[in-house]
């Protein structure tokens, strides 16, 4: 039985195999020492990416006996047996102990393979490759265990380094994030840190997006089981780890396999195409992948040991404010990212909501508190801080649910947590993309919202329709615009008042407010009719205006009120 002869492949970093990679069957028969007996594939073509430990020479009929596993059995076929049940026992027995292949020379005993060796290789998947040159078997030992030793050596030299990088995160105190982020580095494979109820909490994606790695992540991560040690599990090929620590587990770490592997360097075979078995794939993880996510695992223990905050606090705020300055790559990134952290993205109204608490709540872990409240009620949110003193909350909200009883009950939370907080409500967006626009607004209604602010009658917070003159000159009240007009209206009046101790501003102020009415005027001044018109004229005057002109007592009207604004006096009407 004939098969096409091994072409001669180029190693790579100089040692026949990929940086940080075992040595394989493949590599093995790529290397000129070989490559010059014209190896040809007979069986096993399909099993090519197996691990070479070590070489092994022999002209027993028992070599397995001297095995552990790995080898690469290389020998003339002299000790084969005559019979075909010898045949079969000599293969089981390398194929018992997971020899790598076997490795036989048609020089001095065979021109071809025994049909008899053919079928017991076949039938037990172990590679079978014949030479058809002579070949000097001490020579391809020595080639090969040097190349072995070389990547032992270099494998505990990216261990160390391994090691002393995560060893630098743990002294230097680093959170959950930066380890997450180092691992992915080092790896080269996206890594995903999750809680007991399959929610992902950090996700540092290499190769990809959020999306493809966070798509579906709960109902992917329950069909892989949980291990008690670092392996491969699932149906997409996971590599996990459990976090945890004297027994109580928090979570696990992830390692995704890539997106696509790269088919492991094989021979060709020259059997019928109907009988081939399927190429090899490189490994999804090496040994090197394993040290990772162990040491990965090791420095978010310490982590969290360290951080008394919550994993998931940390991510509902990393969460907000990569929505509130959109840091997303995509819509579809940050739908996934949400949706993974149990967060309804499809079907679902969103409302955004600002929580001024300034120095009241300090320390009394208000974004716990308001998500917990939140939490009791049924209703979906991330709750995060977003700078000090201010919580932001993203109420997610199925389609046609009202969000005022959800606001309602989050403003009273957060009044009785801190008596004089704010919180400001923006508008009902329908997609989590429009979520920026949201906050926005909420954050336009907070800086229109002066301290000591009387809340509406109906209810405990506020929102954009709240938003009158004297409010969005409060919110517009360092520009020196504003500044400007008030002085140019007003500065006159203000400065007759300094100089003769005189209040005729504050008679302008009840004239403007009476809508013109001058009995009015005079009643809420306690003064008589004659004072007021007296009044009334030498203002006139004084800033060379019609009072009996609508249009002026408006443009004044408004710069009375920016300059009570500027005067920080909320209390006035």
């Amino acid at each position: 039985m004939q098969g096409d002869t091994v072409t001669e492949q180029h190693p790579k970093d100089g040692d026949g195999t990929a940086s940080g990679r075992a040595l394989t069957v493949a590599d093995v028969l790529a290397l000129p020492v070989l490559a010059a007996g014209q190896p040809r594939v007979v069986t096993g073509a399909g099993h090519l990416d197996r691990p070479v430990r070590w070489v092994h020479i022999t002209e027993l009929t028992d070599p397995a006996s001297f095995l552990k596993g790995g080898e690469l059995v290389l020998t003339t076929g002299m000790p084969l047996p005559e019979d075909a049940a010898g045949v079969r026992r000599y293969v089981d027995e390398l194929a018992g102990v997971e020899a790598a292949a076997l490795v036989i020379e048609l020089v001095r005993r065979y021109h071809r393979p025994p049909a008899a060796l053919v079928q017991a290789c076949r039938a037990r998947g172990l590679p079978l490759v014949t030479l058809a040159r002579d070949v000097n078997f001490l020579e391809v030992t020595q080639v090969v265990h040097a190349l072995i030793l070389g990547n032992q050596a270099e494998t505990i030299r990216r261990a160390q380094r391994i090691h002393e990088a995560f060893t630098a995160l743990t002294l230097r105190g680093a959170g959950p994030e930066d380890v997450m982020r180092a691992a992915a580095v080092m790896s080269g494979r996206t890594v995903v840190l999750e809680n007991l109820v399959h929610q992902a909490l950090v996700c540092e994606p290499s190769g990809g997006t959020v999306e493809e790695a966070l798509t579906d992540w709960e109902a992917r991560s329950r069909a892989t089981p949980a291990r008690d040690r670092a392996g491969v599990s699932g149906p997409e090929g996971w590599l996990a780890a459990p976090v945890e620590y004297q027994g109580e587990r928090w979570g696990r770490v992830v390692m995704l396999p890539p997106r696509t592997r790269e088919p492991a360097r094989q021979a060709p075979t020259g059997e019928d195409p109907a009988r081939q078995e399927p190429a090899g794939q490189e490994p999804a993880f090496g040994p090197e992948h394993i040290t990772v996510l162990e040491r990965t695992a090791m420095a978010l223990t310490v982590a969290r040991l360290i951080h008394a905050a919550p994993w998931e606090r940390a991510a509902h705020r990393n969460a907000l404010r990569d929505l509130v300055e959109q840091r997303h790559h995509s819509p579809a990134d940050s739908r996934a990212r949400c949706a993974a952290l149990g967060l309804p993205t499809r079907d679902a109204g969103f409302v955004a909501v600002l929580v001024d608490l300034h120095e009241e709540a300090e320390g009394a872990e208000p974004e716990a508190r308001l998500s917990h409240e939140l939490g009791t009620a049924g209703v979906a949110a991330l709750v995060g801080d977003l700078a000090p003193g201010r919580v932001g909350v993203l109420l997610a909200l199925r389609t046609r649910q009202p969000w005022r009883p959800a606001a309602e009950r989050l403003s009273r939370a957060a009044l009785a947590l801190a008596p004089h907080a704010v919180v400001s409500v923006g508008s009902e967006v329908a997609d989590l993309s429009d979520a920026t626009r949201s906050f926005r607004a909420a954050a336009r209604v907070a800086e229109a919202t002066p301290p000591g602010e009387p809340l509406p009658p109906d209810r405990s917070f506020h929102e954009l329709s709240d938003i009158g003159l004297r409010r969005l000159l409060h919110a517009l009240r360092a520009d020196s615009r504003i500044q400007d007009y008030a002085e140019r209206q007003l500065g006159r009046l203000v400065e007759h008042d300094t100089r003769h101790g005189t209040d005729l501003l504050t008679t302008l102020r009840h004239y403007l407010d009476a809508a013109g009415n001058k009995t009015t005027t005079a009643r809420r001044g306690s003064l008589s009719r004659e004072t007021v018109y007296q009044r009334l004229r030498t203002i006139e005057r004084l800033l060379d205006r019609d009072l009996e002109s609508g249009a002026q007592r408006t443009e004044l009207h408004v710069a009375l009120t920016a300059l009570d604004v500027l005067r920080a006096r909320p209390d006035l009407p």
